[in-house]
């Protein structure tokens, strides 16, 4: 985001001084970590520590950066993301993937490929920070992981987020993203849409915000990692879990929503009818926030009719599987998403001469240049 003209950030003086003071709120977390009983737990007393300081770090990272005015929230952003481009890309290699920049739709982003597999299918991948924060480049460990696990290419959307473009124009990057892979050729059976935390609700928005569009067409599938489908915030696991989410307890949604309807059922489809929404995949932890929401997302799915395949995991919080991807149950949440999807292409028309990989454009898209 920050890299954009619209985008305004800070001089270089200020963002070493928030830097600095970023690393003293890192290592205050991390002085908590022994009081805070940290080998209790559900898991093996190794991974209730592991839980324990990716919980500390997280929320002071949170707290700290939403603080933050907004230009020095971006020039933040953009030096983590500067990080991301330096260690990720020989990990992503590690995995037997590869990523490229690539553009769809006018809304540019990541390509990642299996290298070794021919993929069958797409992914349009939606990354998470509440509507307001990250990057691509930060998930990239993940979402090579998803490449590798699924055999699909994934295309990570590098959409616009708030408070410099709020409601609509993430859904809007999304649906011109969708509409692109269609224009190209690529089977609507073929495209799945994913998402984790605000990502997975913006997911749900392009469905159903776009509806005149993606609905005679829809995708083969929605893949979901702990989604926002409620932004009142108002269930009993708000408060409930608040002490063992990574989530700040006062989650913001002001700057997405912008003056748009908190109940409008098209940013919180947990009000929405679901009918007609395409094979669903959920998965999300007992301790998040989120928990509460989630349930009673997955019931209307269930209720409308909607093949559904959901799996709470229990002792894990928000997004567990992108913050601890050595944990046994984030490695089962990559089993889960791979039977899944393996499922549904299994139904899919077969893909004759169609080659994905020519089709997206890889032999011209341009690799991830080096951080410089």
């Amino acid at each position: 985001m920050g890299n954009r003209p619209e985008v305004e950030t800070a001089s270089a003086p200020i963002v070493a001084l928030d830097v600095s003071l970023l690393a003293g709120h890192f290592a205050t977390a991390l002085a908590r970590v022994p009081f805070r009983h940290p080998f209790r737990g559900q898991s093996s007393p190794l991974s209730n520590l592991g839980i324990t300081v990716t919980r500390e770090v997280i929320r002071a990272f949170m707290g700290y950066s939403s603080s933050l005015r907004i230009p020095e929230f971006r020039s933040l952003e953009l030096v983590l993301d500067d990080i991301c481009k330096r260690i990720m890309p020989p990990i992503v290699r590690s995995l037997d993937v590869e990523g490229r920049a690539a553009e769809f739709g006018g809304v540019p982003g990541i390509l990642y490929n299996p290298r070794r597999v021919v993929p069958e299918g797409v992914v349009l991948y939606l990354h998470g920070g509440g509507y307001i924060g990250t990057s691509p480049t930060m998930y990239a460990f993940f979402t090579a992981q998803v490449c590798r696990a699924t055999g699909c290419a994934v295309f990570v959307a590098d959409y616009r987020l708030a408070p410099e473009f709020p409601y609509p124009a993430g859904a809007e990057d999304a649906s011109a993203i969708f509409k692109a892979f269609l224009e190209l050729g690529i089977p609507c059976e073929r495209i799945f849409l994913a998402g984790d935390s605000g990502g997975g609700g913006l997911a749900n928005t392009v469905l159903l915000e776009d509806a005149a569009t993606i609905d005679p067409v829809r995708p083969a599938g929605l893949v979901l990692f702990s989604p926002e489908v409620d932004l009142r915030l108002d269930e009993d696991s708000i408060t409930e879990n608040a002490d063992r989410d990574i989530l700040p307890w006062n989650i913001p949604t002001a700057a997405y929503l912008h003056g748009t309807d908190v109940t409008n059922s098209v940013v919180a489809p947990l009000n929405a009818d679901l009918h007609g929404f395409p094979p669903t995949c959920v998965a999300w932890g007992g301790d998040e926030m989120f928990r509460d929401p989630i349930r009673r997302y997955v019931d209307r799915l269930r209720a409308a009719g909607v093949p559904t395949d959901a799996r709470e995991f229990g002792g894990m919080f928000h997004v567990f599987e992108i913050l601890m991807p050595w944990a046994n149950d984030s490695r089962e949440v990559f089993r889960h998403v791979q039977r899944f999807i393996e499922r549904v292409l299994a139904e899919a028309p077969p893909l004759g001469r169609l080659d994905l990989l020519g089709t997206l454009g890889l032999a011209t898209a341009d690799p991830i240049p080096p951080a410089t």
